[in-house]
């Protein structure tokens, strides 16, 4: 499913506020560990936890 994209300011300590929504779709709550990289030209990515560790051990490396 597409949403549709929301803008958001990063705050003055570099906190970000991310829609229930959108943390809903990703299967993300209260109390998920992610793991954030950057991806290049401007793009972050957030990952749960769990699936970042289990690709990087099957592949040794995160795409």
């Amino acid at each position: 499913m597409l949403r549709e994209p929301t803008e958001m300011e990063i705050g003055g300590l570099g906190e970000v506020e991310l829609p229930l929504g959108v943390l809903a779709e990703a299967g993300l709550g209260p109390g998920s560990k992610i793991v954030a990289y950057s991806a290049g030209d401007g793009r972050l990515v957030l990952r749960r936890a769990e699936d970042a560790v289990a690709e990087l051990v099957e592949t040794g490396d995160l795409s």
